[in-house]
């Protein structure tokens, strides 16, 4: 088995790294609807977001030229390996400094509005991330209407 998922009805291989990653995030997802706090909620939708962006990564992996490079995040490696997804990556590169606030202790920096729209966001960047690797999704948030 090389790892990818072969489904001669969808078109070209997925590698298994990446659908996993989607996997994730989507388990990341019910848990941000599913959290006690706020804080649970905006952690749990950052990583979210953290997993799906890992998919792109796995799937348009950049070659090593070799040289040791300082690391840096997926929200700054994003762009590079789609650039549509730099506006996504900004944002979320912002929310990363509440998340880490919030895993640390600091709860009260998120507050429920905060939150939501986070979880809703996350939502919608999976979602993107999924019909932008070819790969049936569904959300996570329950349907207005």
């Amino acid at each position: 088995m090389t790892g990818q998922v072969d489904d001669r009805r969808s078109g070209p291989k997925i590698p298994q790294a990446v659908l996993a990653h989607l996997a994730d995030a989507r388990a990341c997802l019910a848990d941000a609807l599913g959290g006690s706090t706020p804080a649970d909620r905006y952690v749990s939708a950052h990583l979210a977001a953290l997993k799906a962006a890992a998919a792109v990564l796995a799937a348009r992996p950049r070659p090593m030229d070799g040289r040791r490079r300082r690391l840096r995040s997926a929200w700054e490696l994003l762009p590079e390996a789609e650039p549509k997804l730099a506006d996504w990556a900004a944002f979320f590169a912002v929310s990363a400094t509440k998340r880490a606030a919030a895993e640390a202790g600091m709860t009260r920096v998120v507050s429920q509005r905060d939150a939501e729209e986070l979880v809703a966001e996350a939502d919608r960047f999976v979602g993107e991330i999924e019909a932008l690797l070819g790969v049936p999704g569904q959300s996570a948030l329950p349907m207005a209407g």
